[in-house]
Order: C-alpha cells, then structure tokens, then sequence
C-alpha cells in the first residue's frame, strides 16, 4: 500500500530543501501527492511543504477548482499560493505545449534558490510521454522522457511518484476518501495525450498488461544512456568551443565520425539554452557549415536561431532582425548618445584627453550616421595610405554580419569614425594639444561576444 514513506524513501535520494512547493491542480495525482506529503510535516524538522496552483483561465469551472484547492490545503494546514496565468497558445503553438509553459513560468517566479518542486506525474503518463516521443520521432533523449529529479533555474524539480501507477494512486485516493476534481478535458481526443490515454493505450494493455510498467522501464534505460552521452557531448564541447563567443571550431568538428558532429552540435545548442532543432536543421548544419569552400561563409536558419560560419568557427544567434544597409540618420547636435534605429545598439561620445574628434569641429558639423555601401576607404593616424573599410575589418576578424551593422560617423559627407574602432587620421586632434571626443558603439547583445573576441586578435 502506498504510503507518506515512500515520498520520504526518494527525498532522501535528491538533495535535501527547506521548501518544497507541491504542484497541486486539484485532480487526483496531485491531491494523492500533497496527502503524502503531509504525512511527512515532522514537528522540529526544517522542512517545509507548500503548495502552489495555476489558475490557466481556460476552463469554466476553474475558479471552483481554486475553491476546492484552498479548502483542502485549509483542512491539512498547507500554505497554498495561486497564480493566474494566460495560457492561450501563440500562433503555431499547441494548447497543451500553452499551458504547461504558463504553469512553468508561474513555478519558476514563485521558487526560491535551493527550492524543490514536487509533481505528482506518475509511471502512466510516463508511459505516454514515451509513446509520444516516439511518434514524433524523437531521439534518445527524447525517449528518455521525464526524469524523476532534474535542475530548475536554482532550485530543482522532482517527480517522486513516476514509478506509481495510476491505479496505485487511485487506490490509495479511495482508501483514505480524498476528494478531487474531475478536469473534462481530460476527456477530449482532440488533444494528443487524451487520444492515447483513453482509446489507444486501453486497447494495447489488453495484449500487454504490464505495458506501463515496461515503458517506463525502457525510458530508464534510455535516460541512463544520455546520460552517458551527455558526458561525451561535454568533453567534445570543452574541446571544440572557443569560449569567449561560443564559437565552434571546425576543424575539431570535421574530424569527427557525423555521430559525434550531431552529438557535438545538440550539446552546443542545449548548453546555450537554444530549443533543439530538428534533424532536419542539424543536416543542414553539417552539409552546408562544414561542406562549403573556405571563402564562403555559410548561413542556416530555422524557427529560433541561426548558424554562420565565418573562417574557421561557427557561430550561434539568434534570428538577425531584418537590416537595411541605406539607413541614415542624424545626430542632433545637442545629444551626446544617439540611439540608432532597427535595434542597432547606440552611439556615446566620450571625451578623451588628446587623439579625439576637436570639439570644436564635432560641434560645427553635420553629424550623420550611415552603414556600408561598398567601396568606402580611411586613412588612418600612423599608417601610410588609405585603406578599404573591407579589409580593415578582415585584419580585425569581425564577421561580416556585423560588419554590415557597424555605424560609420560622418561629418559633412567625409567618413570620420567607423563604429568605435578607427577614426580619420585627418580629424584626429595631434597628440597632446587638446582633448577631443571619442565615439564608442554600444551593439546589441548577439554582437558583444564576437566582437571581443576579433579585439583581442
């Protein structure tokens, strides 16, 4: 018989909490999960159980679940808090896929670091969550399906009742007459889970009664195997990541086996917290980054990112907003920071001790802001000549898709300051005469690491 003992028996295996928030939505798991876990209230023991609820606003009856919720959490001396979140799925996204990123955004604002939040997901909807998988078509990890404990930004979630049955559960719910509510949506096959759940698993058991058990066994297996992949994706990351930009090094990546290359690229997209694209995206990846000539730089874009190869590095960012390179805009002359149009970060004028722009000439001239047309040319202080803003920017290893977005300063129509890299040298004030004015380009955050890492060669 199921009892308080057993939540104790896996609380014990995970680190230890002062909190642990029980998702409670009022149905039976939950309710069977927050009566355990108040038979583990010890007097003296700093441990503490809470309970929280996310009204979804999606159902008639949700304000009577909250009542219902707050009767009960009442009755055993729980601390409940609710939360009311919009889960109305953006275009293209699933109702389900909806309301369970609502219900982890409101579980991530209420925990504290070192927090543990309790769900009550038992050894069936493991089973379905494996079944689903598959049907997409999902990789190991995606056969793995739902950890029994795993971090949540600083605290962690852990699901002590993922090798419990649904009978168990209900079992136990009648035994100690619990009351729950009834979600009738639950009931809905147009909802994938709800189709498996009601018609299509039923009729599978009657050939393979212990089918539960058994997925959720082979999700095991499958979970113990990512881990050990997950090691070997960490040691090929170390070796192939430049970390200044999280940039990969082609070379280290072309001279894997094309397990390891997939491998290696789903850790470099998890480990910068980019959702995983499909297999479609890493072949391209590989086909088009790796494959192309050496002069060519490369490009593949999907839903939430991006892949440029530039020399011998890949880059990962997320999707450039649309640029036009004939952009113009003026500088007030009042203004000391421009704000630049299409999100392109700002300009600030610092004032430097000598080797600036002469106040003087910044103030009396028609300050303009433009981007590269093709062609442009500066003659820089100490070097004979001019030179090419294209080549400037290949012996500074900047990519060339910021180089496109690099804020060039002109003053009445003669290029003075490209972005804060280099100045004219015949606007330069000569050193140690007077103190002059220096521009420094503030890029969006997608450009900062890229750029630091071409200042330091």
């Amino acid at each position: 018989m199921l009892a308080a003992i057993h939540i104790e028996e896996v609380l014990s295996r995970y680190p230890s909490s002062r909190v642990y928030w029980i998702a409670y939505s009022g149905g039976l798991d939950s309710t069977v999960l927050l009566h355990l876990c108040t038979g583990l209230k010890i007097p003296g023991v700093d441990r503490l159980f809470k309970a929280i609820h996310v009204h979804h606003g999606l159902h008639p009856l949700a304000d009577t679940w909250v009542a219902h919720c707050e009767d009960e959490c009442r009755t055993l001396g729980i601390e409940l808090h609710i939360h009311h979140v919009d889960a109305q799925p953006a275009p293209g996204q699933s109702p389900e896929e909806a309301a369970r990123k609502a219900r982890y955004r409101a579980i991530q604002h209420q925990i504290e670091p070192g927090d543990t939040v309790l769900l009550a997901q038992h050894q069936d909807d493991q089973a379905e969550t494996l079944l689903l998988q598959l049907l997409r078509g999902a990789g190991l990890a995606g056969l793995a399906a739902m950890p029994v404990h795993a971090p949540l930004l600083s605290g962690y979630v852990l699901r002590p009742l993922l090798y419990v049955s649904r009978s168990t559960l209900r079992e136990f719910a009648k035994t100690k007459g619990l009351n729950w509510v009834e979600d009738s949506s639950n009931l809905d096959p147009g909802f994938q889970r709800n189709f498996l759940r009601n018609t299509i698993l039923p009729e599978l058991q009657t050939h393979w009664p212990g089918l539960a058990r058994a997925l959720s066994r082979t999700a095991r297996h499958c979970a113990e195997a990512v881990e050990l992949l997950d090691s070997s994706a960490a040691k090929l990351l170390k070796d192939a990541r430049r970390p200044p930009d999280n940039a990969l090094n082609t070379n280290v990546l072309s001279n894997l086996v094309p397990g390891e290359q997939k491998l290696l690229i789903r850790a470099w997209l998890k480990d910068s917290e980019y959702r995983m694209s499909s297999a479609a995206v890493l072949d391209r990846i590989l086909e088009h980054c790796l494959g192309a000539g050496p002069d060519r730089n490369p490009i593949v874009r999907w839903t939430e990112g991006e892949v440029r190869r530039y020399r011998e590095h890949l880059f990962l960012l997320p999707p450039l907003p649309r640029f036009l390179a004939t952009t113009e805009v003026r500088w007030p002359k009042e203004e000391e920071r421009l704000v630049l149009p299409g999100g392109n970060g700002e300009l600030i004028m610092e004032t430097v001790p000598e080797g600036g722009i002469p106040l003087i000439r910044w103030q009396a001239s028609i300050r303009t802001i433009r981007y590269r047309q093709g062609g442009e040319k500066i003659r820089l202080p100490g070097r004979a000549g001019t030179h090419q803003l294209r080549k400037l920017f290949q012996e500074a290893g900047i990519p060339p898709w910021i180089r496109e977005r690099i804020p060039l300063i002109y003053l009445d129509d003669q290029l003075a300051a490209v972005g804060g890299y280099w100045l004219a040298a015949d606007i330069v004030t000569p050193a140690g005469q007077m103190p002059g004015l220096l521009p420094r380009w503030c890029p969006p955050a997608y450009m900062l690491a890229p750029l630091c890492q071409a200042a330091r060669r």
